[in-house]
């Protein structure tokens, strides 16, 4: 893929690490289990945007940008990822949140994220559920231009083909690791929302011509649309690549059953996924992506879809931060 085409700045730990949960695949007797751990990727607590920042900052500060602008849901490990990064770089941030959970309590606008926003002096505001994020966020930069600045749009999830970029390197990563180890890979699964990450990482194993199974848990968007986001988003960065075949929607899945009520909304699977992984591995993920994720792979392999004999690497997406905004979900009560 060459992606040292692209600008790209420091801000994580890389690679990540690859290993084997050897508790947990004891206790689901099923495949075996691998975590990609990029809640390690160190900005700000880690997870999964730090890999996509790396390009996206690097092509603001090649077009001279002092500030970025960008969006998220209130508990969005986006923001404070862009919001971590603006700060290493020198820029402001500015960000709107979407209240896209309010039934959470008081809380839930000062816990987990935003008090690490707080901390960060990320500047922001909330937008009622619904709204056109993106479009608010460019109205913001296009405000914060008229006073002088020079904003960088960045969309929500860092989910454009220069943050795409991002994930098409965690493949080369991971599939570096997985040589140098003899691991065949067969699948891999994760949480997959504003459709970067997938995209990234189908663009990636495209590019290098790797036939492994990629399975995306949706935490927002019915199967259909998720599948037609990322196919569009994950073509679009093969194009921008320079990969010469097509990338056929056949390879997208986006399985929509671990969604619950709604984005941000607790399942009873998710609060199980979460424990599962904690008391077995001394692991924490996180209540809206990674939890929703695991949940999903832990039902595929209740269902037999994901089978005794194959290797699943489920990539870690991190945000467990958001964890103090749900704490009551682990005391005891039910999620739903």
């Amino acid at each position: 893929m060459h992606l040292a085409r692209f600008p790209r700045i420091k801000l994580g730990h890389f690679p990540t690490p690859l290993e084997k949960l050897e508790n947990l695949t004891r206790a689901l007797d099923g495949p075996n289990i691998y975590i990609k751990r990029d809640d390690c990727t160190g900005l700000a607590t880690g997870g999964n945007k730090t890999r996509k920042l790396e390009f996206l900052v690097a092509d603001a500060l090649a077009k001279g940008a002092d500030t970025l602008v960008t969006q998220g849901a209130t508990q969005s490990n986006h923001v404070r990822q862009t919001a971590a990064a603006a700060r290493v770089v020198g820029m402001e941030c500015h960000a709107l949140l979407e209240r896209r959970v309010e039934n959470m309590g008081d809380g839930y606008e000062a816990a987990g994220n935003v008090l690490l926003d707080d901390i960060l002096k990320c500047e922001y505001d909330f937008r009622p559920n619904g709204a056109d994020m993106n479009a608010e966020a460019q109205a913001l930069a296009d405000n914060l231009r008229e006073k002088g600045k020079k904003p960088y749009f960045i969309p929500g999830g860092g989910s454009n083909t220069i943050g795409a970029l991002g994930y098409a390197n965690a493949m080369e990563e991971l599939i570096y690791q997985a040589d140098t180890t003899g691991l065949k890979i067969d699948k891999i699964v994760h949480a997959t929302g504003s459709a970067g990450t997938q995209a990234g990482i189908l663009a990636g194993l495209h590019a290098m011509s790797a036939p492994i199974d990629v399975i995306g848990i949706s935490v927002r968007a019915k199967r259909e649309a998720q599948i037609a986001n990322v196919h569009k988003l994950a073509a679009a960065t093969s194009e921008l690549i320079g990969t010469k075949t097509e990338l056929s929607i056949d390879v997208v899945k986006a399985h929509d059953d671990y969604v619950g009520s709604g984005y941000g909304q607790p399942t009873d699977s998710m609060v199980e996924a979460i424990s599962i992984v904690a008391q077995q591995e001394g692991i924490f993920l996180d209540p809206v992506y990674s939890g929703k994720g695991m949940a999903g792979m832990i039902g595929l392999i209740r269902q037999g879809v994901l089978k005794k004999d194959e290797n699943v690497v489920f990539i870690h997406t991190g945000g467990s931060a958001s964890l103090f905004a749900y704490q009551h979900l682990f005391s005891g009560q039910k999620a739903a």
